[in-house]
This record gives C-alpha cells, sequence and structure tokens, in this order.
C-alpha cells in the first residue's frame, strides 16, 4: 500500500494521461509538416531521425525541468507554423544554410528572454483579450470534434458518447475513458495498422551551421516573429488563463537556449505551448490546481520517449486514425474552451474587444506569415481603443486606491 500510495502521488493517472494526450496530439497533428520541413531543407531518413531526437529531448528536458522548477504545467513544443513556414521558406537552401537560420531564431528568442521585452508586452495584455486569443485558438479543436464524425461517425461518436457518460459517472477519468473507447473502436473495425510500425532508436546527426544573409532574411528572420506571436504569445495566455503567473522571462530564454545548443541536431524552434499545454492545466489534468505540473512533467518525459523513438514516428502516425486524434483533442480541451469565454466575456467594459480577438483568432486568418493569433490580439486592442476600454484601464490605473 505505501508503493501504491507513493505511485499515486508522483504518477496520479489523470496527470499521466494529460501528458500522454499532449503528446500524443502535438505529435499526431504536426509531424507530418515537421517532416516536410526537413525533406524541404534536403534531409535524410538519418537527418530525419536526428531532428525528432533532437526536438523531443528539448521538449522533454524543457517541460521536466520548468515544470519542477516552477511547480506549473509548463508545457513546450516545436513551432508547428514555424514548421510550416520551413517546408516553403527552406527551398534553395541547402542543410547547413537552414542549419545557421536556426541557431539566429533561437539566439533572437534568447535575447527576447533574457531583455525581458516580451514579459512587458505580456504585462500590458488583459486577461480578457488574453482568454478571447485563447479560445480563439482552441475553438477550431472542439468544432473538430463534431466534424471529424462525418468522415468517421462510429469512432468519433462512441468516443463522445463514453466521455459524456464518464463525465456524469467518473469525471476524473473521462478523457481517459473516451481515448481508451477509440482506440477499441478503431482495432474493432481494423483501423489501426500497428503491424506497420517499426521500432528504431534514432542517432544524432550534427551538421555544422553556415551562414548567409538570404537564409537570415528569408528564414531566421520569420522563424523568429512567428515563434514569438504565435506560439509563446498564446503560450503564456493558456498559463494565465488558469491561475498560473509564472515569471515569463526565464520561460523564453530557457526555450531558446535550449533551442541554440539543439539546432544542429535538427531542433528548429522550441516554444511554450498552447493548445497540448491547455490539457495539462485544466482539472481534466488534477483536481488540485498545485499538482497539476505533475502533468508537464510526464509529458516530457514521454517526449523523450518519443525523441529517442524518432525513427518510428512516421510509421506510427500512419497507424492511428486521423478522425481519433481530432475527437480525443477536442474531447480533452472542451473545459479549456469553456473556462476561456467564461474568463474572455465577463468584463462588460472589454466584451465587445474579447469578441473581436476571438473570432479574428478563430478565422486562422494569416498575414505576412503570421498566424491569425498575433493579428487577432491586434484587432482586438484596436477595437478596445476604439470603443475607449484601453483609456477607462489607464485611469483605473492612475486612480489612487481609497482605503477602508
Amino acid at each position: 500500500m505505501t508503493f501504491l500510495r507513493r505511485l499515486s502521488r508522483v504518477a496520479p493517472l489523470s496527470a499521466v494521461t494529460a501528458g500522454l494526450l499532449a503528446t500524443l496530439i502535438g505529435l499526431t497533428s504536426s509531424a507530418a509538416i515537421v517532416f516536410s520541413a526537413a525533406r524541404a531543407a534536403g534531409a535524410d531518413s538519418d537527418v530525419l531521425a536526428s531532428w525528432m531526437l533532437a526536438l523531443g529531448v528539448g521538449m522533454g528536458l524543457t517541460c521536466i525541468g520548468l515544470s519542477l522548477r516552477y511547480k506549473a504545467p509548463i508545457i513546450t513544443a516545436w513551432s508547428t507554423p514555424g514548421a510550416a513556414l520551413l517546408a516553403t521558406g527552406l527551398d534553395g537552401l541547402n542543410l547547413r544554410e537552414a542549419t545557421g537560420a536556426f541557431l539566429i531564431s533561437a539566439a533572437l528568442i534568447t535575447l527576447s528572454g533574457v531583455t525581458g521585452w516580451f514579459a512587458r508586452v505580456m504585462s500590458r495584455v488583459p486577461v480578457s483579450l488574453a482568454a478571447a486569443l485563447l479560445a480563439g485558438v482552441l475553438v477550431q479543436f472542439g468544432s473538430a470534434l463534431f466534424g471529424s464524425m462525418e468522415n468517421d461517425f462510429a469512432l468519433v461518436f462512441t468516443m463522445f458518447a463514453v466521455y459524456l457518460v464518464c463525465r456524469r459517472l467518473l469525471p476524473r477519468y473521462a478523457v481517459l475513458a473516451a481515448l481508451a473507447a477509440g482506440i477499441a473502436v478503431a482495432a474493432a473495425l481494423g483501423e489501426m495498422h500497428l503491424s506497420s510500425v517499426d521500432l528504431a532508436f534514432a542517432k544524432p546527426v550534427f551538421t555544422a551551421p553556415s551562414f548567409s544573409w538570404q537564409a537570415a532574411i528569408g528564414v531566421a528572420l520569420p522563424l523568429f516573429v512567428v515563434t514569438m506571436a504565435s506560439q509563446n504569445l498564446p503560450g503564456v495566455a493558456v498559463l494565465r488563463n488558469d491561475g498560473y503567473d509564472v515569471p515569463v522571462s526565464p520561460l523564453i530564454t530557457w526555450t531558446g537556449v535550449t533551442n541554440f545548443v539543439l539546432a544542429p541536431f535538427g531542433a528548429f524552434g522550441l516554444n511554450l505551448a498552447a493548445i497540448t499545454a491547455a490539457i495539462c492545466t485544466g482539472p481534466q489534468a488534477h483536481p488540485d490546481p498545485r499538482r497539476r505540473y505533475l502533468a508537464g512533467v510526464w509529458a516530457g518525459v514521454f517526449y523523450l520517449v518519443i525523441g529517442a523513438l524518432g525513427a518510428t514516428v512516421g510509421s506510427l502516425l500512419l497507424a492511428l486514425p486521423a478522425p481519433m486524434v481530432l475527437g480525443i483533442a477536442g474531447i480533452g480541451l472542451l473545459g479549456t474552451i469553456g473556462s476561456s469565454l467564461t474568463s474572455a466575456l465577463s468584463d462588460t467594459r472589454w466584451r465587445e474587444a474579447a469578441v473581436v480577438t476571438f473570432l479574428a483568432t478563430a478565422s486562422g486568418v494569416k498575414l505576412l506569415g503570421i498566424g491569425s493569433a498575433f493579428w487577432g490580439l491586434i484587432a482586438g486592442l484596436l477595437t478596445a481603443a476604439a470603443t475607449g476600454a484601453i483609456s477607462r484601464r489607464a485611469k483605473e490605473a492612475d486612480t489612487p486606491a481609497v482605503t477602508r
């Protein structure tokens, strides 16, 4: 009993499940984009496996280290929009020039953390707009839960039905039960192709960097901007939305430093996660907010395993039905979407600006290579200025508090 009690403290089932879901969703939703980026840089199968190893180790170490240090579920991820940018931006560049661009971007991210300018920007973002931004980022996954039923109704509806039943009877294990049901149905329908999965360990492949102004301007700077605006910005919003007021600058600094060290092995962009982080910061990870950091630790453990088995990732992706991945992502984020919308709309002064932020972010608009999270925030701030919410906030800040 003593062993089981200790095990339940360091590995509560809900936290382990949240960590597993975070890594599974992060991997299956965008690994194909990472593969495309690596191919665009001329990577062969060994280099591609090294990329997955470097990214897995980077995410694993930062998740574990930062979660333990700040006792908060700090989840990191690779830059998905950054990978999409690389898939087209690396055309015409060789692998050494790509590595040089990764190093420049990582250095700029580190500088942003050390100087503290990113933290100063985030401290001025109203809570309502940050919550609306997060809801806009996540809503596409919530709607994908029902959209995926069109392609595989039996699989996804069964998952959703099991989730609803367990929300009533076993709320702490509702997401886990939905995942188990999805695996069982997929296996019964013959949609799991595990026989095609080949187990193989990845080996690090060092690529000496080469620097060129074309790669610096055409790849490094856009990668830096996209990572900060489309990834780290909503990543901080996720933490704050669930009450984790951790210092931003050290988080940015450590992701930048880790990225810099691992860039020659293929780590193109590490940042704070948003979508997968929301799975670990909410009550589904643990009923006690002070214990949810364990979900971050376990996410890091799973990322390390994924990195070590980087050569198997491609075949594993083909084994999982896409509707199941979309379905479990939507189910796991239902609670976070609801709480985000509540926070966004609770203050009537910021309500219109929050609605604009939510709609612009949810639209998925992409301008100048920058994702909708950044433009949604800009649209919300412009609306707040037009409606007078910003000026009222400034007046309240200047008004001295009255002691009663």
